[in-house]
């Protein structure tokens, strides 16, 4: 072979030898750029945030209002003592009925006692300086008639006498005033009732009024028994006087007592946004006890479509509650709710929902409008794909 046929070889092996440089090199810079562009779009896919969707269930109770409230007597009536004194016996416990004006207690009142029998004297000594100026404006009149005293003198006994009736009237009203309180010696039934609560205690010492000490007995009338219930704003329209109410007890399952609603305040509790009923239930058998835990329902129209959610779904800011909803294009919609009653695990949404709308649980607070978000699928799905870097 001669020099000139191995130069041309050894070009071209040169050749060859570049052209597969090149071709590496190539595929090396397009591989990597495909690699940095998956890497990309991997990173971009990441940054879109997973949720997860569930949807509004319509409120179990339907057109049923329950709310809870506590049992109370239709009178109750501490009693404290008018009059100072020691107790000298009492005559009714705990759980007795008494009859109004039937006598709950005495009272040892020594010093009131003591103080009438002072005042009725004072009375008589007034009386007496009564008569005697009675009798001398008289003789005065008399003399007066016959032109032997002066008109003046005449009339300075005539305000001596009205000054004495005075005063006899002030001493006769200090003896019915004293009268009256040894009469509070005895602690009397105001109505028809049961003794709920007693702390007499024979010789204890009592002040009257003693106010500020617990009461001698309470008497409950518990013939009627009532409960005030506080009913949300949204419902209040729909409670009316008249409108039957059921209560439920724990003590008595299965028991129903039929209820009246008997009146409404008419006015929203601006603290707590709810308004005041009252229903009043008759206790003839006396089941119902004063104090006790009781449910009451009330029938409401069907009107309303409730639904409820939990609370992790809700947004609560500056601009009210609202929820995020996903529209179709993946996008995120912030959208307003009205709330009704907090059942503790679910919170009923009176106004915004419906059942069918898909809502994001445990929306992230950076979350707004327009933002692209991607649905989780449900736990244990099967063909639940695991986005991995490439």
């Amino acid at each position: 072979m001669s020099d000139h046929t191995s130069s041309r070889l050894g070009r071209k092996g040169v050749a060859t030898l570049l052209l597969v440089a090149l071709a590496v090199a190539g595929w090396g810079i397009a591989t990597r750029v495909h690699s940095q562009n998956q890497l990309a779009s991997w990173t971009a896919e990441q940054a879109i945030p997973s949720v997860a969707v569930i949807h509004p269930a319509p409120a179990a109770s339907g057109g049923v209002l329950t709310l809870s409230a506590i049992l109370q007597p239709l009178n109750s009536a501490p009693i404290h003592a008018r009059t100072t004194g020691y107790l000298r016996e009492w005559f009714v416990d705990i759980g007795d009925r008494v009859r109004r004006g039937q006598v709950l207690a005495r009272l040892d009142a020594p010093e009131v006692e003591q103080q009438l029998a002072a005042a009725k004297a004072d009375l008589q000594t007034a009386r007496a300086n009564q008569t005697l100026s009675g009798t001398t404006a008289a003789r005065w009149n008399a003399l007066l008639a016959k032109d032997v005293v002066s008109r003046q003198a005449a009339e300075e006994k005539q305000a001596d006498l009205a000054a004495k009736t005075a005063i006899a009237g002030a001493a006769q009203a200090n003896v019915a005033r004293l009268q009256t309180l040894t009469g509070f010696t005895r602690l009397v039934a105001p109505f028809d009732g049961v003794v709920t609560s007693r702390s007499a205690e024979i010789g204890a010492l009592v002040s009257a009024g003693g106010t500020s000490t617990a009461p001698l007995f309470t008497i409950a009338d518990i013939s009627r028994i009532r409960a005030g219930v506080r009913v949300p704003q949204l419902y209040s329209p729909q409670i009316r006087p008249g409108m039957e109410a059921i209560l439920t007890l724990p003590e008595y399952p299965g028991r129903r007592f039929t209820a009246t609603t008997t009146r409404t305040a008419g006015a929203v509790d601006p603290g707590s946004g709810t308004v005041l009923v009252e229903v009043e239930a008759d206790n003839a058998d006396l089941a119902l006890k004063p104090g006790s835990y009781v449910q009451v329902r009330f029938s409401l129209d069907a009107a309303v479509d409730i639904v409820t959610l939990p609370p992790s779904a809700l947004i609560m800011g500056g601009d009210g509650p609202r929820v995020a909803q996903i529209d179709s294009d993946g996008r995120v919609v912030l959208r307003p709710v009205t709330l009704g009653r907090d059942r503790g695990k679910v919170v009923e949404v009176v106004a915004g929902l419906t059942s069918s709308d898909a809502v994001i649980n445990n929306p992230p607070d950076s979350l707004q409008t327009g933002d692209l978000v991607r649905t989780m699928r449900p736990e244990g799905e099967k063909g639940q794909k695991e986005d991995r870097l490439p």
